[in-house]
């Protein structure tokens, strides 16, 4: 575990050198996987990380974890509470489009979810411009091959430390690196909306992706459960398709 470890420290290092930047930031949110990129990050660059806190209607106890993260590995932080400027934009939205008889209701929970997302990325992005930082992304394997982010939201980053790691991995690299315990066990949640698990909302667990990613026999429901995931989800992870003129 320190070899893997001191590994992606070292190719944080080198990511910050290649891009000409001053050091790294990251998202935290109080789950598990942000916990492990915030202390990855500290460790790379002690005095040129930051943790963001953004709640948005969070669930009273991500922010408190979110403070045990940060505490944990002593990484600079920031609070910017989105909750009205999230508000005032997905209102301005539904108006609109209630005003042209447009609105649909079946769709607005997802939406609303997707924007929450994309305005924590739009955040952090403007904090990375005033310190020069590349913003780093928390997606691990399994939200990965599945395609469990949001375009252009969390999954609209510079860089990937944890992506070939399968959330258990990511959880034996968080006691390694001192996350609490009550983090590295607690139910993986995006925290989109009221009671939102991710393993609920996916339909199959992170121990089944896991092991389907390793090669391992599981129930076919949950293999074609995850199957689907990955193609309806591939537009996520390939570049944007561009249109070349015939010649």
């Amino acid at each position: 575990m320190e070899k893997i470890v001191d590994e992606i420290v070292q190719w944080l290092q080198e990511r910050v050198k290649e891009a000409g930047v001053n050091g790294l930031m990251v998202g935290v949110s109080g789950g598990l996987d942000s916990a492990v990129v915030a202390h990855l990050i500290q460790r790379a660059f002690p005095d040129n990380s930051l943790g963001v806190m953004m709640p948005l209607n969070s669930n009273p106890n991500d922010m408190v974890h979110a403070k045990k993260v940060i505490e944990s590995c002593g990484i600079n932080k920031l609070t910017v509470d989105l909750t009205e400027t999230h508000q005032v934009m997905y209102e301005s939205i539904q108006n609109q489009l209630k005003q042209k008889n447009e609105f649909k209701e079946k769709n607005a929970q997802l939406a609303e979810a997707n924007l929450r997302a994309r305005l924590r990325m739009s955040s952090l992005y403007a904090v990375a411009a005033n310190y020069n930082y590349l913003v780093v992304g928390t997606d691990n394997a399994a939200e990965w091959y599945t395609g469990y982010f949001t375009k252009y939201g969390d999954g609209g980053v510079d860089i990937l430390p944890i992506v070939e790691f399968t959330k258990q991995e990511v959880r034996e690299i968080a006691s390694y690196l001192g996350v609490p315990d009550e983090i590295v066990h607690k139910d993986p949640s995006a925290g989109l909306w009221e009671g939102q698990t991710d393993e609920e909302e996916m339909g199959t667990t992170y121990d089944k992706i896991d092991a389907y990613l390793k090669g391992e026999k599981i129930p076919e429901a949950d293999k074609e459960v995850i199957e689907k995931m990955h193609r309806r989800t591939a537009h996520k992870r390939n570049p944007v398709k561009q249109f070349n003129i015939s010649k």
